[in-house]
């Protein structure tokens, strides 16, 4: 299989303005975070408290691998894992040449790091984006996503308005369509199904990443909040809710992580209940994985003029 070529025009271009749709949103106080007894308390998924946001706008979709391709065409950029020279792609995805002698976690060992993975090659050597261009584009890291909102005049969400978004406006529901994962048997995101790590039915139409818009978006409009990839967000990693609070990125760091939210394709109830809307983990910043991408958001001044908001109401 030959390497993807990096002229975006290989990536459908006119399709491009689909990942490029923001959702202006009014903010005002939420519920954030959960006590569902489901829920990873370790993670500081809890206490539930208000928040409060000011308005904002914020990617319908993940960026694509097309949007991503027009980025690196522009500006010549290499991601970390370009840089790094490999980075982790799931075991199950890869030849068994690849496999063989991969650096593997010992805790996750379905990761294999696999020299030359990267965002255009997602599952190493050989590999590209063929029918992928409206894919979230993944290995990329922290770095790597802000350096792209850098350039197209955005920023990463906060943590709270991450998942303020991903609420679609439900309060306290396990997801952004209610409390059911599968209602009346349908499939409203894309995760594992099957037994993990062994086997994946593929019973929601995708074994790897689906289309940025792939199923029925939430009641603001936005694509895929639970399960697809893992989204970046500009905080630091912390539990301690007392500590400043979670909306502020440049408040207090614990530790050297990156907040990421979401959950992934890789994401099942037996070792990884994430894809709720409240869950949350994290990353360092330099680090890229087969399942990680971003949306963007930009900051809106105070809804003075009349300008439609999410809310419903004119502003």
């Amino acid at each position: 299989m030959a390497a993807p070529a990096a002229d975006p025009v290989h990536l459908q271009p006119d399709r491009l303005l689909l990942s490029r749709q923001m959702i202006a949103l009014p903010g005002g106080l939420f519920q954030m975070g959960t006590d569902d007894r489901l829920g990873y308390r370790s993670d500081g998924e809890g206490p539930v408290r208000e928040v409060r946001l000011a308005p904002f706008l914020i990617d319908a979709c993940a960026v694509s691998n097309a949007r991503f391709a027009e980025f690196v065409a522009a500006t010549g950029y290499r991601t970390e894992a370009e840089e790094i020279g490999w980075s982790y792609v799931f075991s199950g995805f890869l030849p068994a040449a690849l496999r063989r002698g991969a650096q593997r976690p010992e805790r996750t060992p379905w990761w294999c790091g696999v020299e030359g993975a990267r965002w255009d090659r997602p599952e190493g050597p050989g590999s590209d984006l063929q029918g992928r261009a409206q894919h979230p584009v993944v290995h990329i890291s922290w770095n790597d996503a802000l350096a792209f909102c850098r350039w197209s005049g955005t920023r990463l969400p906060t943590e709270a308005e991450w998942e303020y978004a991903a609420r679609g406006g439900l309060q306290q529901a396990r997801y952004p369509w209610g409390d059911d994962l599968d209602p009346d048997g349908e499939y409203r995101c894309n995760i594992w199904r099957g037994s993990f790590p062994a086997r994946n039915t593929a019973a929601d139409g995708y074994r790897g990443t689906a289309p940025v818009n792939a199923f029925a978006p939430n009641g603001f409009g936005l694509y895929n909040t639970c399960g697809n990839v893992w989204e970046w967000c500009a905080d630091w990693w912390s539990t301690d809710h007392g500590s400043g609070p979670l909306d502020d990125p440049t408040g207090p760091i614990t530790g050297d992580a990156k907040v990421i939210r979401g959950g992934s394709h890789m994401c099942h109830d037996s070792y990884c209940f994430r894809y709720r809307v409240a869950a949350r983990s994290a990353n360092t910043p330099d680090s890229s994985a087969g399942h990680t991408g971003f949306r963007c958001a930009r900051s809106l001044p105070a809804p003075e003029t009349s300008m439609t908001l999410r809310s419903g109401k004119t502003a």
